[in-house]
C-alpha cells in the first residue's frame, strides 16, 4: 500500500502546496461540487497550485437527493476535466441534510448515483471512482448495481485494521480513507495542511500514476 494521497475541501483554510509535495504526498482530491448548483469556493484556485508542484489532481462531487444527471452535468461543467484529472462520486449518508456544510442535502439514491456515473462515463469515456463506506453500500444494496460496480472503489473506514472490508461485488478496493484527521490510525496530519483526510492506495506508485492516467516515468 502507498500512503501518499489526501482529500481536501474549502474547510482546509490554508494549504502550502510546496510543503505538501515535500512530505511525499503524490495525489490530491479536492471537493468541486455538491447537488446541482453548489461549487467549492477554493476548487478552481487550488488546482493550478497543486499541479504546479507536481501533485496529481482529482475532483469529487458530493451527491445529494437531486437528479443524478443534472448533478453530473454540474460537476463536469465546473471541473472541465482533462484526461489526467481523476473524478469521484462521494456517495454517503447525508440524512442530516447538511452535506459537508453547504448546498442542498438529502441522501443520493442508488438510481441517482447510477445516472450520475452513466453520464460521466458517456462524456469522458471513464467511470468515476465511488467513495463510500462498506456498510452504506450494503445497506442500499448498491453492490447489486451493474453500473456502480464498474467504478473503482474508495472505501472510508477509520479503524486500526490491515485493510478495509468491502462488498464482494467489487473484487478489490482501490483507495482507503483511513482517517478524517482525528479518527482512525495515524498519521492524521500532513505538513502544509494540518489534520486532514488521508488515503492509502492499494498498489505501488506506478500503479497510482496509471490510475490517474499519467505516464509512468521511465
Amino acid at each position: 500500500m502507498l500512503n501518499a494521497v489526501v482529500d481536501v475541501s474549502h474547510w482546509q483554510d490554508n494549504i502550502n502546496f510546496n510543503t505538501v509535495a515535500a512530505q511525499g504526498i503524490v495525489g490530491m482530491f479536492h471537493k468541486a461540487t455538491q447537488d446541482t448548483q453548489s461549487v467549492d469556493s477554493r476548487y478552481s484556485s487550488r488546482k493550478p497550485l497543486a499541479q504546479s508542484v507536481g501533485l496529481l489532481w482529482g475532483a469529487y462531487h458530493f451527491g445529494t437527493n437531486a437528479d443524478g444527471t443534472a448533478q453530473a452535468k454540474h460537476f463536469l461543467a465546473v471541473t472541465a476535466p482533462t484526461p489526467t484529472d481523476l473524478l469521484v462520486l462521494d456517495f454517503e449518508d447525508n440524512s442530516s441534510g447538511s452535506g459537508s456544510g453547504s448546498g442542498s442535502g438529502g441522501c443520493m439514491t442508488v438510481k441517482q448515483a447510477e445516472d450520475f456515473v452513466q453520464y460521466v462515463h458517456q462524456q469522458t469515456g471513464r467511470y468515476p471512482g465511488l467513495y463510500a463506506t462498506d456498510s452504506y453500500l450494503t445497506q442500499l444494496q448498491a453492490d447489486k448495481s451493474a453500473i456502480l460496480t464498474q467504478c473503482w472503489l474508495w472505501v472510508a473506514r477509520y479503524a486500526d485494521v490491515p485493510y478495509p472490508t468491502h462488498p464482494a461485488a467489487w473484487h478489490t478496493w482501490t483507495m482507503w480513507q483511513y482517517t478524517d484527521g482525528v479518527n482512525g490510525p495515524a498519521p492524521h496530519a500532513v505538513d502544509g495542511i494540518g489534520p486532514c483526510d488521508r488515503d492509502q492506495f492499494n498498489g505501488t506508485l506506478d500503479g497510482l500514476r496509471r490510475l490517474w492516467n499519467c505516464p509512468v516515468p521511465v
